[in-house]
């Protein structure tokens, strides 16, 4: 696989570029301005074990499209993640093409810190119908950050997916392929007593059945075995509140642990 990283600015003006085949680093010397985003091109689709700062966790995504493009969380899109990423002098951005290895292995197929709102390249991607007052603390892309801190609410690491107090909320993560699910995870946001919960939620998966999870007032992660299914995308739906004074449940991370459906046997249909 042939890999390019570029840094552009506002007007389409390359900053900094590198190419390679299979890995590559690309260091730029100068502080990142308002408009500048990441490129990332690739010669076909596949998976990539990416890094595009030294302060956000590597991650193992699944490139559909041959272009990516990032643009730089700075100003209130900064909230979102750690505020020594992107600043400074000096960055270093890295990507390799995923070894056999790293992709068959059993994972949280959820995980993605550098998804976006208009992501529709590198997956997985989270999406949702309603966002708290439309802030990037509240975005459904922090609920597949990784960031697990869930004892206070708004900028990072406290950051979750938030659902301004509507009970028809919902939550989609589309994994831009088939893969093979097997057990659910979620941290509930468990900033109490500003915070409530919910009891209960229900997952739907792109093969049409349905979960049903109970849930605790628990900052600890809530784990779920479910029955393997090959599925291409979830959807949580239905969250039910308990009983208390809060108007305000949220949900800080979300995981989907399984392999890649190609490793997976086809399961029969009742």
């Amino acid at each position: 696989m042939h890999i390019t990283l570029a840094i552009m600015d506002i007007n389409g003006r390359f900053k900094a570029e590198a190419a390679s085949d299979g890995e590559i680093n690309l260091v730029y010397r100068g502080e990142y301005e308002a408009g500048d985003c990441i490129r990332l091109t690739v010669s076909e689709p596949g998976y990539l074990l990416l890094a595009f700062d030294a302060a956000i966790a590597p991650s193992l995504l699944f490139m559909r499209e041959r272009e990516y493009s990032y643009p730089l969380p700075l100003g209130q899109q900064g909230q979102t993640i750690s505020p020594v990423a992107f600043t400074g002098q000096i960055h270093r951005l890295f990507a390799r093409e995923a070894s056999h290895e790293e992709i068959v292995t059993r994972r949280n197929l959820a995980f993605n810190p550098l998804d976006t709102a208009a992501n529709n390249a590198l997956y997985p991607h989270a999406s949702a119908n309603v966002e708290t007052r439309g802030e990037a603390a509240f975005a459904a892309r922090n609920a597949i950050d990784g960031e697990k801190a869930n004892t206070d609410h708004g900028k990072w690491p406290f950051t979750s997916w938030g659902i301004n107090q509507d009970p028809q909320a919902e939550l989609t993560i589309d994994f831009g392929r088939e893969v093979s699910i097997d057990e659910l995870k979620l941290y509930l946001r468990a900033d109490f007593p500003h915070d409530a919960w919910w009891k209960q939620a229900s997952v739907t998966f792109s093969d049409g059945s349905t979960e049903q999870l109970e849930l605790g007032k628990s900052g600890s992660a809530q784990r779920f075995a479910v029955k393997p299914r090959r599925i291409e995308w979830l959807k949580l739906h239905d969250l039910i509140k308990a009983d208390d004074p809060s108007p305000f449940p949220a949900l800080t991370q979300f995981e989907a642990w399984g392999t890649e459906a190609m490793l997976a046997p086809i399961q029969s249909q009742p």
